[in-house]
């Protein structure tokens, strides 16, 4: 009851003419930067605080127009996923595998209408596990030391090859560049540069955001100049119709329970510090493509995979608040650019926080609630919008995907190298393609490794270089026993069920092949 009278004044708060207009902006401002390739939440918050401090907002007021930046860019970040196959940004990544095949099957509005209603579900339940499990998930979170995320990090990248594609020696092979390119920076221990070939511009590491922008936007423009090139052919493909702006009933039913199993990993996910959202949309389609098995079209335009990854990132986006106001912990690195705000704003995250600033940290809590409603009833009608960039002609959208790309990245690094890094990123991309390999393995290498590598090297500085420390633990034995089973099991049910079905076909059609 003490926490719904502190949300009932967190309300009263939140509901001021001022602070509701900051959330309408912040929503507004929140989907146009998720929308682009490559912003996503963590720049647009950062690029927003010099206008924070510009306006002299105070704590409250500046906060509630942050979040609602924050959650509106990961709705925003569904539009390019779905509509041009360009993630934008990492945690929509995972939306593309079956959001973009729903566009091309003329499905673009049921598709952004079950993401805007997926990523409303997630936010809203994980801004209620906020309210009410924010301690009990602290002490869950606390369980976890760098064995146990070094083990799920191996759980993630051993179970890639089930998510991204049905050869798992080829998502083991992106997914070893994917490792290999984060180790290329300074070494954080010693500060010995690594794979730099003595360019400074190595030095800072691979920004995954440059691999993303290239290996998804360039190489989509390489493909299409391959394919499609020529604008006066005949061989042009004709632009994919949008569909039904509002998903039937049916569709909602089926991806009921999508929503519910990607909001809870989700909000696991973002609870846990490092993991953030990318991590829990992961999580989220990995396990509804398990629990849905052959029933599932995953990959090929299965509205439950765009249904649990919306779901997860956004319930992982609402999650990385607990450890961010209850520990002072960035769950993300959103949240830690909040961080850096609150705290120079003179306010200290921790658990004196609900304590000395009931004010700031309910009225954010409650601004959550009203920006999501806000970002529902703003995204679900304006889907009919969003989806018209499928009437743009290609040859007209392909430039300018790549002019947003590259005026994208330069405006974040500011840096020609940059610009020539994300070339070769595109290249490769489309080389990638051209062998089928999946992509998104190499994406998350860059993306997880670097946090990889760290909780690794802590759990054998904490163990002397022991290497039991690895699996001394019960979570790390289960993580690593799963990670295990998870990339052995595809490779022999494979094997299995390819004898069954060349007998069924035998026996069916009295021929073999």
């Amino acid at each position: 009851m003490d926490s719904l009278n502190a949300l009932a004044n967190g309300f009263a708060i939140a509901l001021t003419w001022q602070n509701l207009f900051l959330a309408l902006i912040g929503c507004l401002l929140g989907t146009l930067i998720g929308a682009l390739p490559g912003l996503g939440p963590s720049n647009g918050v950062a690029i927003l605080i010099p206008v924070v401090f510009s306006l002299g907002l105070a704590a409250t007021p500046a906060l509630i127009l942050l979040t609602s930046v924050y959650y509106g860019a990961m709705y925003g970040g569904r539009i390019s996923s779905i509509l041009l196959n360009i993630p934008g940004d990492e945690p929509a990544l995972m939306t593309t595998l079956d959001g973009y095949p729903m566009a091309r099957a003329g499905q673009a509005g049921e598709a952004l209408a079950i993401s805007g209603i997926s990523s409303f579900v997630g936010a809203f339940f994980a801004t209620w596990g906020l309210v009410f499990l924010a301690p009990q998930l602290v002490d869950l979170a606390l369980l976890f030391g760098p064995a146990e995320y070094f083990a799920m990090f191996t759980l993630a990248f051993a179970t890639l090859g089930g998510v991204t594609s049905a050869n798992q020696a080829k998502a083991a092979f992106a997914a070893a560049i994917g490792l290999a390119l984060a180790f290329v920076g300074v070494d954080g221990q010693t500060g010995v540069p690594r794979f730099s070939f003595g360019n400074v511009h190595f030095y800072d590491g691979i920004d995954f955001l440059i691999a993303i922008v290239g290996m998804f936007a360039l190489s989509e423009v390489l493909v299409f100049i391959e394919e499609r090139g020529n604008p006066n052919s005949t061989s042009t493909q004709p632009v994919t119709s949008i569909g039904r702006a509002i998903p039937p009933w049916s569709m909602i039913k089926l991806t009921s329970g999508s929503m519910t199993r990607g909001t809870i990993l989700g909000f696991i996910a973002g609870v846990l510090p490092g993991a953030g959202a990318s991590l829990g949309s992961f999580l989220a389609y990995t396990v509804e493509k398990k629990v849905v098995g052959k029933k599932g079209n995953f990959g090929q335009g299965d509205p439950r995979g765009v249904a649990a990854p919306e779901a997860g990132n956004n319930a992982a986006a609402g999650g990385a608040l607990v450890p961010m106001l209850a520990l002072g912990v960035p769950g993300s690195g959103t949240t830690a650019v909040l961080l850096a705000m609150l705290l120079s704003l003179n306010i200290t995250p921790g658990p004196l926080l609900f304590t000395n600033n009931p004010d700031v940290v309910w009225g954010l809590i409650a601004a959550l609630f009203i920006a999501n409603v806000m970002l529902l009833l703003l995204n679900v009608p304006m889907v009919g919008l969003f989806a018209r960039v499928l009437r743009i002609p290609p040859y007209y959208l392909m430039p300018a995907v790549a002019m947003i790309s590259f005026i994208g990245i330069y405006a974040l690094t500011n840096s020609t190298f940059d610009l020539m890094m994300m070339i070769c990123f595109g290249v490769f991309g489309w080389l990638m393609r051209k062998l089928n390999i999946p992509m998104v393995p190499v994406i998350l290498g860059i993306l997880l490794g670097e946090l990889m590598e760290k909780n690794l090297r802590r759990a054998l500085t904490i163990s002397d270089g022991d290497l039991s420390i690895l699996y001394g633990s019960p979570l790390a034995v289960t993580f690593l026993g799963m990670a295990v089973a998870g990339f052995v099991l595809p490779i022999f049910i494979a094997k299995l069920v390819t004898p069954k079905r060349a007998v069924v076909e035998t026996h069916n059609d009295g021929t073999s092949d």
